[in-house]
């Protein structure tokens, strides 16, 4: 069983606040899924290759062919600002 304080080490890891009300509630699950590594662990996987993806997969891209677009003028009807033909944001660096 995982401690409350296994949970308060791997929370602070993550850089997650959690309260004393939720350790029991995540020291239970973090069993769970280490339970689950456990039985996983026990299996002969040596002649499994390793993969990326359950299913093979084959053409996941669409050719890349230009396609009619929204016009910039009913793009650009959508922002809240709208300066020499583009979208103004606040800046987020100062001067």
């Amino acid at each position: 069983m995982v401690s409350h304080e296994d949970v308060k080490y791997v929370a602070k890891l993550a850089r997650l606040k959690v309260g004393p009300d939720e350790l029991d509630r995540f020291a239970g699950q973090l069993s769970g899924i280490l339970n689950h590594i456990d039985k996983i662990s026990e299996l002969d996987l040596s002649g499994v290759e390793p993969t990326s993806h359950v299913i093979g997969l084959a053409n996941v891209f669409r050719e890349d062919e230009p396609r009619p677009s929204v016009e910039r003028e009913e793009a650009l009807a959508n922002g809240p600002e709208v300066e020499r033909g583009a979208f103004r944001v606040p800046p987020i660096l100062e001067a």
